[in-house]
């Protein structure tokens, strides 16, 4: 196992769950916490219950930097309406999460990747830049070179999870669109995410 997926199913033990619902994740067959004899359970404080929900999602969408997930945070408090759902759009709408949503990526950091090394064409221009607003109008597309790269033919055929139903997908032209922001309650999350204690995290 390399140290990029120790690193990363390390995260599922810290946290208690398969944070990405893979079914090789180490915690599906050992749920103690990392170290030499596992660390004991122990009844988490209010805070930490906040810390550990911000966590679950912060980690989940690829590891964003703290950085850069409390800006998701602070422009949906700032704008009218619920801030949950706002957060959800924001994240859901991000260029790599929309190449994962559409199958195009096994795990969301690959679908960052390829986003990275260019990929992607967002109305028919490449864009190398994972944290890019994918508006409802865009057409995202695999580059016609990239269709058959070994990689997004593994996660075209991968059975674990579907495209949402909020996002319309061409398989054999390989391009796709979002169809419509999504309720917070139809994103396929493997696990349960407490926004609501994400938002207190962020407001204490």
């Amino acid at each position: 196992m390399t140290k990029r997926l120790n690193s990363r199913y390390k995260k599922n033990r810290s946290l208690g769950v398969n944070l990405w619902g893979r079914p090789k994740s180490p915690i599906n067959k050992r749920a103690s916490r990392p170290g030499q004899h596992g660390a004991a359970p122990k009844k988490l404080t209010e805070y930490a219950l906040q810390l550990q929900a911000k966590q679950k999602v912060r980690f989940y969408y690829s590891n964003l930097t703290e950085r850069q997930f409390s800006s998701v945070y602070k422009t949906a408090h700032r704008r009218k309406g619920d801030t949950i759902a706002l957060m959800v759009h924001s994240l859901e709408t991000r260029l790599d999460v929309v190449v994962y949503r559409m199958k195009w990526a096994v795990t969301m950091q690959a679908a960052r990747q390829l986003v990275n090394h260019g990929h992607i064409l967002v109305n028919g221009k490449r864009v190398n830049i994972s944290s890019y607003r994918v508006s409802l109008d865009d057409v995202v597309a695999l580059r016609e070179r990239s269709r058959n790269i070994p990689p997004v033919q593994m996660a075209c055929e991968l059975e674990e999870r579907d495209v949402p139903s909020y996002i319309e997908v061409d398989d054999k032209k390989r391009h796709g669109k979002i169809l419509r922001l999504p309720d917070v309650e139809e994103v396929p999350y493997p696990v349960h995410f407490d926004y609501r204690l994400v938002v207190e995290y962020y407001s204490r």
